[in-house]
């Protein structure tokens, strides 16, 4: 006969099956938020780890975007309305004219105009920690940025708007079922590939990563003068091999990478200023004033209205 437990003792089994239960739990979403990363190594060698957007954060990033170009949409044609009210049925047909133009460049350029500034987010992207970036860990072009939204206009937009014009007749009824079918082969296809890229990414040569806002343990300049600054000196020449794209690759080297990376990037600062290694010279002290010179280098050249994008910009 099997022996009751006491009351002390049931509670405690009872605790060891939910933390047991608890633990499986974090264990699975561990190795589901592991299956989002993606190993990435930029030009410079710096390894990184991107988490890649899941197909419902993308989603619900749109649908934000969009539901703001609605609300821009919709005062625009207001405005439109107040303007031409007068001037009676050609009025009208002007506004509309204006109306279909701006509706097409709002909802392209919309996108453009945010992915191409130094966030590469839109709105709705910034609001669930999304951005754009390259593939192959570049610097995002403009042209990757336009090839992307144009796109869109081929997945999106043009099928929906196959499905709500045209008459009720057997032919429009089968150009919406083709419209309908067409979106949704679009609509749904990152579902069906592990980086959840839109076909025109996959044009683009570009991706959606997580991108969320996290607080910085410190400036890797500002709390107090580096130590390592005041050992190294850099001439002008050598801090003009790099722009601010390097710059921002450096600082995510130098706040997690492994020691290992940071002494193979150190090399090839090293190799890329044509300056030697000195004896005893500690890589991370290296990296940390040579990214000290480069951003306060930029910075000037800010000043003075000269923006070095990236190591090819030989302006």
């Amino acid at each position: 006969m099997a022996r009751r437990l006491k009351p002390s003792e049931n509670e405690a089994v009872q605790a060891r099956r939910e933390a047991l239960r608890r633990r499986e739990m974090r264990l699975k979403e561990q190795a589901r938020q592991a299956k989002r990363i993606r190993p990435l190594v930029t030009p410079e060698g710096a390894a990184l780890n991107l988490r890649i957007a899941s197909a419902s954060e993308r989603a619900g990033a749109f649908l934000l975007d969009f539901s703001l170009q609605i609300m821009a949409m919709i005062i625009f044609s207001w405005l439109l309305a107040v303007a031409f009210s007068e001037m009676g049925f050609r009025g009208w047909q002007v506004a509309g004219s204006i109306a279909a133009v701006v509706v097409f460049l709002l909802r392209v350029f919309y996108f453009v105009f945010f992915e191409i500034g130094r966030k590469a987010a839109t709105p709705g992207k910034r609001a669930l920690g999304l951005r754009v970036a390259a593939r192959d860990g570049g610097r995002l072009t403009a042209n990757a940025v336009l090839a992307r939204n144009f796109m869109r206009e081929l997945e999106v937009f043009l099928p929906l708007t196959l499905l709500v014009m045209g008459a009720e007749d057997d032919i429009s009824n089968w150009i919406r079922l083709l419209a309908l079918v067409w979106a949704g082969i679009f609509v749904f296809f990152p579902l069906f590939n592990s980086e959840k890229l839109r076909v025109g990414d996959l044009i683009a040569g570009t991706m959606v990563i997580h991108a969320p806002r996290v607080k910085l343990k410190r400036d890797i300049t500002s709390v107090d003068p580096l130590p390592a600054a005041e050992k190294h000196a850099f001439t002008t020449a050598e801090l003009d091999a790099y722009g601010i794209h390097e710059l921002h690759v450096l600082e995510d080297v130098l706040r997690q990478s492994t020691p290992d990376i940071k002494t193979r990037v150190a090399d090839r600062i090293r190799a890329k200023i044509g300056r030697d290694k000195a004896e005893g010279e500690d890589d991370l002290a290296f990296l940390e004033a040579y990214y000290a010179a480069l951003r306060a280098r930029l910075e000037q050249r800010m000043l003075f209205g000269e923006r070095k994008a990236d190591k090819f910009d030989t302006r």
